[in-house]
């Protein structure tokens, strides 16, 4: 049995070197016999939730563009990879307004008590974070891990673990970090490995 895993690349650069770590972790899912697609946010032409509400009433947004479609391959996805810089101490914009936009999830799952993600999906599915911050400083991605860990129960997909590695205005090339390129293909595949003996299991 495969499963869908959907990697969002969160930084404008893509042969950066959030890129590069992401490309790891896609090589241990898709070692570990997961199919991968990888999706550049910031390649996207949408718009920020505009809190228009209509999805407090039923499983829809009402704008229409090109984040759209998204919302049914969240559903149908067996697992997530978010590759992300730190900017502002936090998630950057075009990223966040990407996760904001599932307010459809949200209102589906705590105001009408109808949640998009059944039981059983809740069993394999899971969220691995990779995120790089410039600054050499303790605190730099507890803003990137608390939006995250908002986002994995919102869309019932929960975190599993995460790669960082702060100090890279220092370092400059992620590549001359193995063990940071090793954690995130080896916390790769073995989360997809992971999902696919749950998936067998519980589907």
């Amino acid at each position: 049995m495969t499963a869908k895993i959907i990697a969002l690349m969160g930084s404008p650069l893509q042969e950066g070197n959030t890129g590069k770590l992401l490309d790891e972790a896609i090589r241990g899912a898709k070692d570990a016999g997961c199919s991968v697609a990888r999706i550049n946010v910031c390649d996207l032409n949408f718009s920020g939730c505009m809190e228009y509400f209509c999805c407090e009433k039923e499983e829809k947004c009402c704008i229409e563009d090109e984040f759209s479609p998204f919302l049914k391959r969240f559903k149908n996805m067996d697992g997530l990879i978010i590759a992300t810089p730190v900017m502002t101490m936090g998630i950057p914009g075009q990223l966040k307004s990407f996760m904001d936009r599932f307010q459809v999830y949200f209102m589906a799952k705590y105001f009408r008590k109808q949640p998009i993600i059944s039981k059983e999906q809740k069993k394999w599915r899971r969220t691995l974070l990779l995120s790089i911050g410039g600054m050499n400083i303790e605190n730099d991605f507890d803003g990137i891990r608390l939006s995250t860990d908002a986002f994995c129960d919102i869309i019932d997909c929960p975190y599993y673990d995460g790669v960082f590695q702060n100090n890279m205005d220092v370092i400059k090339d992620i590549t001359t970090k193995s063990e940071i390129m090793e954690a995130a293909y080896k916390k790769s595949f073995e989360m997809c490995r992971e999902i696919i003996e749950n998936k067998e299991k519980y589907s």
